[in-house]
């Protein structure tokens, strides 16, 4: 094969949208109604206790820092793993292993006690049937449902934070990273996204979009995110 062929056909494949290939719409359509993971609350001194230590161990460690500084300190102290629900505040503070749902609902937590606009988030990503089975095993072996796992497909949590305006950040808790907007498919990958917030058409008048990279993220829906096209520059 010439050179030539080979850069016309390495351009080919770049133009592919990976989400075409997947059953996004299926997987959308399977956790369209989930809600997004909450810490639930006794209303006893127990959970209120455990809440106030945990923003205060937030606070200390902080120490003074951006309030748009990620809290990677969570997975420092818990590992990713199967979580029970409902999960109060006074079991999970002291829980050695929280799922991506209870991770993201502790940041979201930590970033509104910090001041910041945060927002639950919804995402979906594309693994490998093999990562998918060795979950699912994880997972029932722990008495844990596998709710999460279509196939290749994986329903995971974040949380956004709003930077200025309407431009968001979404920090991924179980990673302990932000999520590069720019997506370019293949293991790992975001195909699906949605931001809750209840409160857009109050603030705003309407539901206006979030800004997040180049897209356009529109309250409350599911959305495709479009691979990146072209090089990685």
């Amino acid at each position: 094969m010439s050179l030539a062929v080979g850069k016309v056909l390495s351009n080919a494949l770049i133009e592919v949208n990976e989400t075409d290939f997947a059953d996004a719409s299926a997987a959308m359509e399977k956790w369209q109604h989930f809600p997004s993971s909450v810490i639930s609350h006794h209303e006893q001194a127990c959970c209120q206790i455990a809440r106030e230590w945990f923003l205060s161990m937030d606070y200390s460690l902080l120490n003074a820092g951006n309030p748009l500084t990620g809290p990677r300190w969570l997975r420092h102290k818990y590992k990713w793993g199967p979580s029970r629900w409902p999960i109060h505040w006074c079991e999970a503070v002291g829980q050695k292993t929280l799922d991506c749902g209870a991770l993201a609902a502790l940041s979201h937590e930590i970033f509104v006690n910090r001041g910041v606009t945060s927002f639950p988030v919804q995402l979906i990503h594309q693994y490998s049937e093999d990562a998918a089975r060795q979950w699912h095993k994880v997972w029932n072996g722990d008495g844990c449902s596998a709710h999460w796992i279509k196939e290749d497909l994986i329903y995971h949590e974040g949380c956004a934070v709003v930077v200025r305006d309407q431009e968001i950040k979404i920090w991924d808790s179980t990673a302990s990273w932000w999520i590069n907007p720019k997506q370019f498919g293949g293991y790992g990958g975001v195909l699906v996204l949605r931001v809750f917030d209840h409160n857009s058409a109050r603030r705003n008048g309407s539901n206006a979009p979030f800004s997040w990279g180049a897209h356009r993220i529109t309250p409350n829906q599911w959305q495709k995110i479009e691979r990146a096209r072209g090089g990685l520059a």
